[in-house]
């Protein structure tokens, strides 16, 4: 799918000198502290990561030999990490369309709810909402390369951690080369023919979530940091690949709109980019992002009740109300990097991520009395939601099933102190 001296929140997002928000602070930080561009390296052996945090994985790493959970969830880590050793890279060039740019280096997908219409099937297509098409996995588009990539990038460097076997930072070194810096199969860096509709546009704004499969990535050059399977100035040129990439949000039109989006695309945006930035070590870009994500997410796109109004319009409204709060509790562990606490950031009238969690969590074992529509419940995505949200509040906060993995190698006690079994019931 992350410090040594005690981290001073600071909320400077509202202040109640200006009457609209107030911090109400829980639990307190974790004591290591994500120092901004340098992420949690300096005490997590020069691991620069920004959202996996080093006290949670050194201790995962001494219950893996012991605790159910933790072996559970190891036992699945090798072997989806030893599948990885084996299997061949993947790249932009591996696509058999041509984006219309005629450069194979761009990146290129189908937006996932269009379908050719049936009543004009050579014409534009048409939407069916929650409904993927599944042309979008196919080898004519990169989007199952990039997530093939990202998937196995990401089980192979958490199997380096865990295990110390350096094979597994080999090549996950070898993945990121491949997709990021060799001259021959580099993607360039931009999303411009990203989640296209056939007969209507060549690619969307919308289509930059696709580049979130990114952001697992950046948390594993920091965790095979130590094996040195990259080489220094291999580190400085993906900085500079995605500092080119973060100039390409900030400036293109289709990254201005992305930013303008008022529903989980807009959260996911300042996700990344504020991920990105801290990367490319260009810690203002990053600050911004954070500092306005109050006034301009929580204030506009959640309602003081918890509900994210947006997403519940949708055919699949519980699933959006979980997929727009995964970034924005990226954002919150983004934001301890600037000294921000987003966590238990609470507005005058009660909107936060705290309300917001609230109000899904309470219909776990009571999915049958959600008021919207949903066309296909997948029971395990709040479990996974809440042992995030565990992570966050403190264990105990928010009862939950054992996600699993990766989850239960990345958060804490997401397992260990709930016993619970199997998935959410309906």
């Amino acid at each position: 799918m992350k410090r040594t001296k005690t981290l001073v929140c600071a909320l400077m997002i509202a202040t109640a000198a200006d009457g609209q928000a107030s911090a109400a602070f829980g639990p307190a930080l974790p004591e290591q502290a994500c120092k901004g561009t340098r992420g949690y390296a300096s005490s997590f052996g020069g691991r620069r990561t920004f959202l996996l945090k080093p006290n949670e994985l050194t201790s995962i790493k001494s219950a893996v030999r012991t605790e159910p959970v933790e072996r559970a969830a190891y036992d699945e880590l090798i072997r989806r990490a030893d599948a990885a050793l084996v299997r061949r890279h993947t790249s932009v060039m591996d696509k058999t369309s041509l984006p219309p740019s005629g450069d194979r280096h761009d990146y290129m997908s189908l937006a996932p709810y269009w379908w050719p219409d049936p009543a004009n099937p050579t014409g534009p297509y048409v939407r069916r909402d929650g409904e993927v098409n599944p042309q979008r996995a196919t080898k004519a588009f990169d989007h199952a390369a990039i997530s093939r990539m990202s998937d196995d990038v990401t089980s192979l460097s958490l199997a380096y951690y865990y295990s110390d076997d350096a094979r597994y930072a080999a090549k996950a070194a070898e993945l990121i080369r491949t997709w990021f810096l060799d001259a021959a199969t580099s993607m360039n860096p931009n999303a411009r023919f990203a989640q296209a509709v056939p007969g209507q546009a060549d690619g969307r704004p919308e289509g930059i979530l696709d580049t979130s499969d990114f952001q697992p990535v950046i948390e594993a050059v920091g965790l095979i940091a130590p094996s040195r399977a990259l080489r220094a100035d291999e580190e400085r040129r993906l900085e500079r690949w995605f500092s080119d990439y973060v100039d390409w949000l900030l400036t293109n039109p289709m990254g201005k709109e992305e930013s303008g989006a008022k529903n989980n695309h807009g959260i996911w945006f300042d996700s990344q980019i504020t991920h990105y930035a801290l990367f490319a070590r260009r810690f203002e870009i990053a600050r911004a992002v954070v500092r306005a994500f109050a006034d301009k997410r929580i204030a506009t796109q959640f309602d003081p009740s918890g509900r994210l109004p947006a997403e519940l319009t949708r055919t699949r409204s519980f699933h959006y109300s979980i997929f727009a709060l995964i970034p924005s509790y990226n954002v919150a562990d983004l934001a301890r990097c600037v000294d921000y606490d987003l966590w238990n950031y609470r507005a005058g009238d009660g909107r936060g991520l705290r309300a917001a969690t609230d109000f899904l969590a309470s219909y776990r074992n009571r999915t049958r009395t959600w008021p919207y529509k949903e066309i296909r419940w997948d029971l395990g995505e709040l479990d996974a939601l809440l042992a995030r949200a565990d992570s966050a509040w403190g264990r105990g906060t928010y009862p939950h099933a054992t996600p699993g993995y990766p989850l239960d190698l990345e958060y804490r006690g997401t397992g260990a102190d709930h016993p619970e079994a199997g998935s959410t019931n309906p």
